[in-house]
This record gives C-alpha cells, structure tokens and sequence, in this order.
C-alpha cells in the first residue's frame, strides 16, 4: 500500500481515532516518521491553551520542500506535479513534472538569495493562479523566508495593511492576471499599495498579460530576467542543485491573512512541521488519494484552501495537483466539467457557491461531457445546502462518487470534521465525523459541556492537534483573546454546530461578527469602516442574510447625511468606496438608507434585529423594549418592505 497511514475500513477509522486521542504522541510520531528529517525530534507534543504555546516534533529540523519534492525525484521525477490550465481554452496547457518543479523552485531559491532575501524575511506574493505562484511560495519555503499570499482580487489598502503588518520586505507580482473576461492590473495595484511604504526593497514582475507597468529604477526587476541569471547559478555539471535551508519544526512556514470581527486583518502563522504532517496526512485520508490521480482543487492559492489542497497536502504526498488560472463560468458554464473530461480529472475539490451558480444554468453544460474519470467529490468553504448536495452528487457525481462535506479554517491548517471518501458514511449538509487527531466539543454560552448526542451549541476543540495555528503575526494576545480565552482551555472556533442523533456533526455558521461569503470570511466590521469611509455616510451596520448563489450575501444599514442624495448614484458610490477599501468580494448586495440604527442604552447595536429584518423575519423581532428608540425599528422594517 503506497500510504502505510491510509485509513481503508470505518473499522479501521475508529481503532485510528481512538489511538490518536488516547495517544496523541505515539500516534503522530509514527506518521511523521514517513517523512524526511534532516534531524529527529526530541519530543512529538507539548502545549497548553491557555497562553497559548503550542510545540510539535519539537527539536527536529527539516525542509518542507524537501518532503514535496526531492523525496520524490528518485521514483517519479517525470511524473505530473501540476498541470496548470490557463484562463483562455485556447492556450496551451501547462504540464510541470516533479524534476521540472525542482529545478524553478531551485531558481526561485537562488532569484531570492541574490536579491538579499535570508531566513525569517517576509515576502509578500500577489499574483494570478499560474504556475509561478506556486514556484514563488516553494521557493520561500526553500530559503526559510516567510511566504504570504495575497488573493488577487483585495485592493490597494488591503494589500498596504497586509504588508505593514507583517512588515514585508519583498514582493513578488505579476504584470496583470486574466480571470474570465478580466484583465487585472495586479502590478498597478501594488504600486499603489506601496505609497508611503518604506520597508519594501524589491519588487519582482512577472510577465502574464503583457500590460504595460511602471518599472522603477532600482526597485522594480523582471522575473524573467532575474531567473535566468539564477539558472546558471544552480546548474553544476548538469545537475540542478540548491540545498535546502535546515529548519526547526516550529519556524514559521507562512502567513495568511483572515478577516477579523474587529476590521484589523489577522496574520495566521503556521509552522512548518505539524502543518505539512497535517495538510498530507487529511489529503490522503479524506480524499483516499491513490498514487497518479489527478486532484483538481478549484480554489485560489491566496486562501488556505490552496495552500493546503493544491500545493502542500498534494505535492507532499506525491501526487498531481491541478491548478485553473480561471473562473467556473468563463467562456461559458461547462469550463469545469470540460477540465475534468480534458485531463480525466480523479477528484474535484470545490465550493458550495460555484456548484449552486453552476446548478442555475442547466444540465446543457454538463450532458456532453464525459465526467467518468471522476471518483471523489469534496465541498469545502462553507456548509453545502442540501439541495447542491443531491445535484452535485447526481449529475457530476453520476450516483457514484462519494461526496466528502469538510469543514476547516485558516486557523487549522487543514481539514478538521469531514467523512473519509467511501470510508465513513456521508449524510447531505453533514461534515460528519473527526478526523484522527480532533476531539470536539459543543459548548453552551456558558461554557459548559453539553454531552451526548441530538444536542447543538458552539464548536471547540479540546486538544492540539498538528495543524492549528501558532499566533498571530505580531500580536500574540490577538490570537490568545480571538481563539483561547472565550472558553477555559479550549480552541474556540466561532462556529454553531449541531451534533445529531448519531454523532454526526452539521456546522450551523459563524455566531461572531463575521460572514461568510462565497466561503470567504468578511468582518462585518471591516466593511463598516470601508462603508463609512464614504464622505455623507455617518454611520452603518453590516449583516449577512440568506443567499442563493452565495450561502450569505451581506446587507448594509446605513445612515446618510449628503446634500447630493439621489438614492441610486450614492448606492453605487459607496459600493466603489468598499470595493476601493476592502475589494470586489466584500462589496453589499442589498444597501437600505435609515434614518437610525437599532441600539441598546449602552449604544450597542442590536445586530439581531437587523438580521431578522434582512431575512424577512419582521413578524418574530423579539423584545425592542430595552432599544434607546424602539421606534427606529418600525421605520427600518417599512423601507426593508
């Protein structure tokens, strides 16, 4: 069996489990020793939730792109890694064997050393879904430099937050990105992400789309040509070569940024070896990933999703990743069953929304395509409805193909609830069961634990497992306030969750100030502060509200106090003004003008009534009599009509 740690029975699932919760140590430390080390650890696991410091494999050093790609050149260096299909079906597409991938994350690596970037520097990475992408976040790792990736589709402050944040010192971009019938000017966005900026020193460009870019001198520097120049470096004799830099276990891999409730982005950091142990180990587990298949994740890299999924989970296990630089719909809605038919995709990885906006065009897209080659089916993002289950199963699925429902987050490096692939039992809109290694447990307000079965509170886990985060970026109490302290001794995940008759786990969605669309998480705080940025705005509050494309589409109150009010102009003048701030993706999709905000005596705003409004709900408000103006909340209800 080419996996020793594959889990083939739902027997064999429960014997697993148990050992990894009665054993943590033992259980993990036969797993990770599959993998290289340049030196072993002096102990497996040590933590405690409460500051919180969370060690794994402690003591040992490692590179992780020793174990995603070196490890593997000896027995098939010639095999796919990526497959990378462009935007336009018309262009050529990609195929990136395991050698190939070495020798450009060598170039990366050698590029990198000879612009000045060491150890521990962050580099920031804003480009398209091309293959380059991933040699950039291969070649940080490479070198011990801190790669963070930023989705292609976040503005200009955006961007200028994140990389004051973590302090970054480099960047790496593209010209511009094609998504759809899109051209993005990602160069000009950073250039104006970088106004003000002191702290970056390079700017590397590649070229994609061939837009014109201001290329300033001594700071701007062409990949293309930086890249070259390494080539002759790394190549001895005929052989590719740049050795990999020793790290410990727990140096910092990458860091992400997700949005806050509080509107300031967090930086999640994740270290190197409990991260890839966990990202490899749920890959071949949930997916019950077979040597040669192709794995087609549809997510962008600059979420974790492909992070996890498309570069670290696949390529350290060996297999073949498929990486689509475009969107679902585009030249028209059968792009992704044409993929799978093209490159006889094995299992598709992808999210509730694009499967409930494919569902609305049709079968026309999908009856000629020859979906045959397709084994597993995975959702991932947020909760699948049940009616995209049942669609996704049986007209992609043909009847055939388990579907794995996951649930995760940024913050556990990797997927946390989900049934294995044909192994455990699945059931529509249920993540089902633990992986090995996770112990939930639903609490009430209170933080009592509510035990047994038939019961729903909020979801936290209650012991470390090697995936979870270990900070925040430069800010330590941050993650200690946002993930350890609302609950004594636990992992608070601030998701509802209901746990069914038989064990099942169904997540209910977020009870924080965080919505969750299209499977991206968005502070309602952040898009405040963007809405409010506009000059005649006073004041307004954000709430999510049941959506048919999107799980949550998020409907903004606001105040206004203009001279120059026409209702549809100043609609489309705060949309730009978010869109300006945050990006497209946090733009609202219903904005209603008020005259005033429902709010307690303390001045707090009772969001409950607000959401209640959104979805319709107006007979079944609850008590406003404790509201500073009860009768706030009978205006709103009539301009919602």
């Amino acid at each position: 069996m080419p996996y020793p740690y594959q889990i083939k029975t739902l027997e064999q699932y429960h014997e697993e489990y148990k050992k990894s919760i009665e054993n943590p140590e033992a259980f993990w430390a036969e797993i990770a020793n599959q993998f290289v080390w340049q030196k072993k650890w002096d102990k497996v696991l040590s933590y405690n939730f409460t500051e919180p410091k969370i060690e794994w494999f402690a003591g040992a050093q490692l590179n992780i792109t020793e174990n995603c790609i070196d490890r593997h050149l000896a027995t098939h260096g010639e095999e796919p890694a990526i497959i990378w299909e462009p935007n336009n079906p018309e262009e050529r597409t990609r195929i990136i064997t395991y050698n190939r991938l070495h020798k450009r994350v060598c170039q990366v690596a050698q590029m990198l050393t000879n612009l000045g970037v060491k150890k521990g520097d962050r580099v920031c990475i804003y480009m398209g879904m091309v293959p380059e992408l991933a040699y950039a976040v291969l070649g940080c790792a490479r070198i011990g430099a801190i790669h963070s990736v930023i989705f292609g589709g976040f503005s200009a402050q955006s961007i200028a937050d994140r990389l004051e944040d973590a302090q970054a010192t480099f960047i790496i971009t593209c010209d511009g990105a094609e998504r759809g019938s899109k051209n993005i000017p990602l160069k000009s966005v950073i250039d104006d992400a970088l106004i003000g900026n002191k702290l970056v020193k390079k700017v590397i460009v590649y070229t994609r789309t061939r837009t014109p870019v201001a290329m300033l001198k001594g700071r701007d520097l062409w990949w293309e040509d930086e890249m070259d120049y390494a080539e002759h470096q790394i190549e001895k004799n005929g052989v590719v070569s740049f050795p990999a830099e020793p790290m410990n276990a727990e140096d910092p891999l990458f860091i992400l940024y997700t949005s806050g409730s509080t509107g300031k982005p967090k930086g999640v950091v994740h270290s190197i070896a409990g991260y890839m142990v966990w990202a490899n180990y749920t890959f071949i587990n949930v997916f019950q990933y077979q040597p040669g298949q192709v794995h087609f994740c549809t997510a962008d890299i600059g979420w974790i999703t492909g992070h996890s999924y498309i570069i670290y989970g696949p390529l350290s296990a060996g297999g073949t990743s498929l990486m689509y630089e475009g969107i679902p719909t585009w030249p028209d809605a059968g792009r992704f069953w044409e993929i799978v038919d093209k490159h006889k995709v094995n299992i598709l990885y992808t999210a509730p929304t694009a499967i409930r906006s494919l569902m609305g065009f049709g079968l026309d897209y999908v009856k000629n395509k020859d979906l045959s080659s397709l084994k597993i089916l995975g959702s991932v993002g947020e909760p699948i409805n049940e009616e995209a289950w049942h669609w996704f199963s049986q007209h992609i699925g043909k009847g055939n193909c388990p579907i794995v429902d996951t649930w995760w987050q940024t913050e556990t490096g990797g997927i946390m609830i989900s049934n294995l692939a044909g192994v455990t039992p699945q059931k529509p809109a249920h993540a089902t069961l633990p992986l090995p290694g996770v112990l939930p447990v639903l609490v009430d307000e209170n933080g009592n634990i509510l035990e047994g079965n038939g019961v729903s509170g909020n979801l936290c886990i209650k012991q470390a497992w090697p995936g979870v985060i270990r900070t925040t970026y430069g800010d330590h109490e941050r993650c200690r306030t946002n993930y350890f302290a609302a609950y004594p001794n636990l992992y608070f995940t601030g998701d509802g969750c209901l746990r069914d008759a038989e064990g099942n786990y169904r997540i209910t969605g977020r009870v924080d100030d965080v919505l969750n669309v299209s499977g991206h998480r968005i502070g309602t705080a952040e898009v405040e502060n963007a809405i409010n940025m506009h000059s005649g705005v006073v004041e307004s509050a954000v709430v999510g509200y049941p959506h048919d494309i999107k799980g949550q589409g998020i409907y903004a109150y606001v105040i206004f106090e203009g001279s120059h009010h026409e209702e549809n102009l100043t609609k489309q003048d705060i949309l730009q003004t978010v869109s300006r701030v945050i990006g497209a993706i946090a733009k609202p999709d219903k904005i209603q003008f008020v005259s005033g905000l429902p709010k307690t005596r303390s001045g707090k705003i009772m969001r409950r009534i607000l959401r209640k409004i959104a979805e319709g709900e107006t007979s079944n408000i609850g008590d406003i009599s404790t509201l500073l103006d009860p009768a706030v909340v009978e205006d709103i209800i009539k301009g919602a009509q």
